[in-house]
């Protein structure tokens, strides 16, 4: 009999630490998934994947309805998706996963009527600037230095002074020199 409870003893601690181990990877598992390090110390390297085309505020605000498709081709480039049941709608969809920063996905349909843009169905379009920010995993410290003076810093500057006028040009120095004339 001692024997017997040997057995289910050991039985029962090798359940016990196999449901440890299991439990313990699992919380490995949740603790990867919900952030980007684990313990805070190893980040696992995860690809950045871009797929699709950019298309910002500033690009869709070029894009008119009337433009033919060469002009829309110009201005947002070659559409990921073309149907080829309707070959009047261009999809431009994007979709960017990158380590540090949110994932993105948009989507801007063209509708075409022959050769003339119909109408675009775009989501709210980031700026280019809020794009750039959006996928940034370096985030700036402080405020932006300003590229631009307002109004009354411009004021403000000093009036340059004046360049006084060339003095009047000197006759050549040195042999003057006769040309044979072009034409015979």
């Amino acid at each position: 009999m001692p024997r017997r409870h040997a057995r289910f003893a050991l039985l029962a601690a090798a359940l016990a630490t196999g449901s440890l181990l299991v439990g313990g990877c699992a919380s490995i598992g949740a603790a990867l998934q919900s952030s980007d390090s684990f313990l805070g110390v190893v980040t696992p390297y995860r690809v950045e994947v871009v797929q699709g085309n950019v298309v910002t505020k500033e690009q869709a605000a070029r894009v008119k309805p009337g433009m033919t498709r060469a002009q829309v081709r110009d201005q947002l480039g070659s559409p990921l998706l073309t149907d080829p049941f309707n070959s009047n709608r261009w999809d431009y969809l994007f979709t960017i996963r990158r380590q540090g920063a949110e994932p993105q996905r948009r989507s801007v349909v063209l509708l075409f009527d022959g050769e003339t843009l119909k109408s675009i169905e775009a989501p709210e379009l980031p700026t280019e600037r809020e794009f750039v920010a959006a996928i940034s995993t370096v985030k700036p410290r402080g405020t932006p230095p300003l590229l631009e003076l307002s109004e009354e810093q411009r004021k403000a500057l000093p009036v340059p002074a004046k360049a006084e006028a060339p003095a009047a040009a000197s006759a050549p120095s040195g042999p003057a020199r006769e040309y044979p004339p072009l034409e015979k």
